[in-house]
């Protein structure tokens, strides 16, 4: 079996097969810097301090407890009416001011950014790039080659396109585990989904966080089975305080 296993392995170009992962390694660092360019042209980036310390909290908290290097999840806070959250190549994550006012809770908005961070983590991002444009077309686009026509449309696909549905249930188990460890209370992000799932809140949005994430009760309902015997003892991450002044200050004009 030994001399099997090495007889096989001997038949791989493995030089091949490095300088392939290190050209999808340069794409998608590169991919992931030109569509976050392209996406905040469409809103202007938060710089606000309190703002961003308090997102940065519950991002630090999800990362520090569920053992991800935080320097790996670059978090962009744009404001933007649009209720929306997405991750990008290379790691970057945009947050719409709309998506945390829609929230109703601070948990409801843990449970986004652990889905969100989910993606990234299992290299989703890529995965859907990959199979609906292809890499070599990808490689073309970070050279300047493939125009500013594709790149927009390639945006939609991150932006306002659903990833495939075993990879949305793959998200929403890894986000509850997230959550789980971080001492999150999951329950809010299920109730998140039925409450975006709504007709008559997904309407008063053109576009929405649920508007590409489809079948969302469903969704809920397997959230909440997967948290059944799991501990009760769950911490906010913020004060009551910090949440009513972020939300506060982002529903400022």
């Amino acid at each position: 079996m030994f001399f099997s296993t090495w007889f096989v392995l001997a038949q791989v170009d493995w030089m091949s097969v490095l300088e392939v992962q290190k050209t999808t390694d340069k794409t998608e660092e590169k991919l992931g810097e030109l569509y976050l360019e392209l996406f905040k042209k469409t809103g202007a980036e938060i710089d606000n301090p309190f703002v961003n310390h308090a997102i940065d909290s519950i991002v630090n908290t999800i990362c520090r407890d569920n053992y991800i290097d935080r320097e790996s999840i670059k978090v962009h806070l744009l404001r933007s009416d649009e209720i929306n959250a997405f991750a990008l190549p290379n790691g970057h994550l945009l947050i719409y001011s709309g998506l945390i006012l829609a929230a109703d809770n601070q948990d409801q908005l843990g449970g986004v950014i652990c889905h969100e961070i989910a993606h990234i983590q299992l290299n989703h991002v890529m995965k859907k790039l990959v199979k609906e444009v292809g890499l070599s077309a990808l490689v073309s686009m970070t050279m300047g080659k493939g125009g500013a026509e594709i790149m927009k449309e390639t945006a939609k696909l991150l932006s306002s396109s659903a990833f495939d549905r075993s990879l949305e249930k793959e998200a929403d188990i890894k986000a509850i585990d997230y959550l789980i460890n971080a001492k999150i209370n999951p329950e809010p992000f299920a109730n998140f989904l039925y409450k975006l799932s709504d007709n008559e809140f997904a309407a008063m949005k053109y576009q929405s966080w649920i508007s590409t994430h489809p079948d969302s009760k469903q969704r809920a309902g397997y959230i909440i089975d997967n948290i059944k015997n799991q501990p009760t003892k769950y911490e906010p991450v913020l004060t009551a305080g910090t949440w009513i002044k972020l939300r506060d200050i982002l529903s400022q004009p």
